[in-house]
Formats: structure tokens, sequence, C-alpha cells
């Protein structure tokens, strides 16, 4: 594989330059002195954010795009072979690197690197171990996969030995890091268009915890099915948290304001520490920040530094944000929420708070999530007073015809629920408009553009 050496700063092309991680890393090369270029299949603010940081960017991906000024070429796993920059690339014998490959390589490069893995809450988590390291002030550099008020996007380059980042199963992505801290937050059936099921997904969250060097730490889900799995012959310290006290982390005394913002007691080791109140919502939110204190804990990071950031940190855009309110106090929430289990905690973090009846609008991500949990969603969207299903957000993929929106909502109806199907965004708005009444909570879900709704609607 190739190797970037940091001391010599290369020309590297990014296929993909507008993505969220990808954009990141870019942004961490250029401020590294290398140069950049890259293309994407639209501008957005991501491409003009990176223009104007010095980095040339085609919008359309051609094999013009790839000439010989460039050293090495950085492509996501949503580039195919049959790409006319990857083929001209491949042509030319330049190097490529995946994303994930690069971004392990970049952590190399730190001392304290951490990895937040987890087929759930992620972003969120690594949002609160970030407040925390800012708060104490240790100049971390972070990589997160959504937006954070307090950097001003979804990077931030520091000059510490400290660095934060997501950790994505997806094609095995993570097994190209080394990281000294590794999180594993839970483990679920997700992504089963490249995993073959569960049991396939343990075992990569197994290999992943094996890359955490002898002495490193792996911080994880004492609760989960499948920590043996995961856990088994790892020669690093395994350091646990959860709801059971047995956990090295674990919380009491659970309670939640009026807008669902929960605090707890900490307890270390069945001892209680001290109060941790929550600027986010719901239950499994505890959890998460268990996970982020045992990070910085670890790392050597004070009470009142934990304490500080928990309280500060309102998570990443999209999970489970206030947008406004429309009509007569109906509330509109958004949430990224796209597998049934995150779909159960965000609904959960719902109940919490104050409101007349629920609804949900939801767009389904991808065709191959949808067919194979199917049931599974039904089922726990089934507990809103009123769901309207979009189309789905194909993404990488393409239309199976094995599962429709429309099915999936005559299913949701199938357990008593007010649920259907409407075409189009502007169908599903104005449907809203008609029959949203005082004191409602409309929450928009899903990891497509379904939050454009909530948008327009703010806007009328």
């Amino acid at each position: 594989m190739y190797k970037i050496d940091f001391n010599h700063p290369i020309n590297v092309h990014f296929m993909g330059i507008g993505g969220i991680s990808m954009s990141g890393l870019a942004e961490i090369l250029i401020k590294e002195g290398f140069k950049v270029t890259g293309s994407d299949m639209k501008a957005s603010h991501m491409t003009d954010k990176l223009s104007d940081m010095g980095a040339l960017i085609n919008i359309g991906q051609t094999a013009s795009n790839i000439t010989d000024q460039i050293d090495l070429v950085v492509y996501t796993a949503a580039i195919h072979p049959d790409n006319e920059e990857f083929q001209a690339a491949k042509s030319k014998n330049i190097p490529m690197l995946t994303r994930a490959q690069l971004l392990g390589q970049i952590m190399e490069n730190y001392k304290y690197s951490i990895a937040v893995s987890g087929t759930h809450g992620k972003t969120t988590t690594t949002a609160m171990l970030s407040y925390i390291m800012l708060e104490a002030d240790v100049d971390p550099t972070i990589s997160v996969g959504g937006i954070i008020d307090d950097i001003g996007g979804n990077i931030r380059v520091g000059s510490s030995d400290y660095f934060v980042t997501e950790a994505c199963e997806y094609t095995n992505s993570f097994h190209a890091f080394k990281p000294y801290i590794s999180i594993i937050l839970n483990v679920d059936a997700d992504h089963l268009d490249f995993f073959s099921g569960i049991e396939e997904i343990a075992e990569s969250f197994h290999t992943f915890a094996t890359k955490t060097p002898e002495n490193g730490k792996v911080i994880v889900n004492g609760d989960m099915q499948y920590f043996d799995t995961v856990t088994r012959d790892l020669k690093c310290q395994v350091i646990t948290f959860g709801e059971d006290p047995k956990n090295h982390y674990s919380a009491a005394n659970i309670r939640f304001d009026e807008f669902g913002r929960p605090t707890y007691t900490l307890v270390i080791d069945g001892k209680e520490i001290t109060d941790i109140t929550l600027h986010v919502f719901g239950k499994h939110n505890v959890y998460n920040s268990l996970s982020a204190i045992a990070a910085a804990t670890e790392l050597g990071i004070g009470i009142d530094a934990i304490k500080a950031g928990l309280l500060h940190c309102k998570g990443a855009e999209r999970r489970f944000e206030y947008k406004g309110t429309i009509l007569d106090n109906v509330k509109v929430m958004d949430d990224y929420a796209h597998h049934p289990t995150e779909i159960a905690a965000t609904l959960a973090a719902a109940k919490n708070t104050d409101y007349h009846e629920l609804w949900c609008v939801f767009q389904p991500h991808t065709y191959s999530r949808t067919y194979a949990l199917f049931d599974d969603f039904a089922k726990v969207l089934s507990v809103c007073d009123h769901v309207i299903v979009a189309d789905i957000y194909a993404a990488r993929e393409k239309d199976t015809g094995l599962v429709s929106s429309k099915q999936l909502a005559e299913k949701i109806a199938s357990y008593g629920t007010d649920a259907f199907y409407l075409p189009s965004f502007m169908d599903i708005e104005n449907y809203l408009l008609k029959n949203c009444k005082k004191n409602d909570l409309l929450i928009t879900m899903g990891a497509g553009n379904v939050d454009s709704i909530g948008n327009e609607l703010i806007k009328k």
C-alpha cells in the first residue's frame, strides 16, 4: 500500500471531495501543506469552502481531471471501477488509497488517536468527546461525520497529539485504523448490502478491536449481545460501559427535564462520582456519554472539563435537532435515524417531551436496508400517531423492485397506526399544513434529504 510522508507534501486528488468525510480529510491535508485537487458531481458549501482554501475542484468526473501532476488519488466506496477518473488513474499507474486508508495513515501521526465505532451513535459520541477535549483545552484534531457548531463544520485541525474521529464499519473500512483508544458503542444488523448478517458484522468489529495496540484501550458496551465475540483474545485493556452496574462506567438515577434532556449520577467501578447533565436528548445518549467519559478519563482529562463539555454539547446537526415551530405551536424536529434501533431511540426520546400527537415523516434509506429490516421498520414506526412514508432514498443503489415505500406504509398501518405513502415532498408539506393540530410534534427522519421538508415548512 502507498504510504504518505507528511514531511514531504504531495499533490493529492480526491474523487468525491464534497462528501462530509472526504472534505474533512482534504482540509487536513491542505493545512498540512499538501496541494489538493478534487472532483464531485455537484457544487456544495463543502466544495466552495475547499476552493476558498486553495483546492482546485472540478464539478463532474471525467478522465481529463486526472493529470500527470497528481501523485495520489483518494476515493470513496461510492466510486465504482467504471468511473472515468478511476480508470484514468489506473491507466496512469497513479497510486490510489481509499478514504479509510488515508484516514488511517493520518491517525498514525498522532500519539493519542481515538476512533469511535458502533452501528449507531458514532457522530453524537464523537461530538461529545470533541466538546470535552475542547473544554479541556488539549487542542485536538477532529474529524466527524456531521456539522458541529463549536468547530464551525465537520473538521478541526489542532496542533497537539490528540485526534478523534468516527470509524465506520461499512465495507470494513475501519480495519485500516490502529487507534490508541477504540470505542465500540454497539453491534447491530446494518449495511446488509455488504455484510451477510449480524455474525459477520460482529466479527468485523472484533477485527477492528484487534487493531488496537497492546498499550491501547478498547472501550466497549458491556451489555451488548456480541460482547464476547468482539472482545475475545484482545491483548489490550478492555473497559466497559453500559446500564449494568457491573460495568466500569454506568449511570444511576436517570431523570429527564421537560425537553427530554437527561441528568444522571455517574458511577465508576461501583462508586458514585457526580451528576452529569446532557444537552442532547434520550436515554440512549446517557450510554453514549459514558463511553466518551471513559475515553476522556483514560486520557487524563478531569471531571470538571468532562461535565462542562457534555453540558455544552448539542450533538451534531440532524440529531433530534429542533428546527422551529409551525401552525399553532407544532414543533418541528429532524433526526438522521435510518435504522430501526435508531428510530426506536429517537421516538423514545420524543416520548420524554410534551406534545399532543406525534407525527413522523420517514424517508427510508437504501432499498437493501428497507427490504432486510422491513418488519422492524414497520413495528418501531407504529408507535407514532401518524406516519407519512416518503420515497426510498436510493443513495448508492438502484431500485430492486423488491420493496417500496407504499408497501412499508401499508405494513405500518396494519398495526393500527394512521400511516400512508405520499409521492412528493410538496404533497407531504401540504398535507402536514392541513392536518397537524395544536401542540403536535413533527419529526422528519432519515439519512437522505427528508430534512428539507422541515426547512420548507418553517419558511411558510
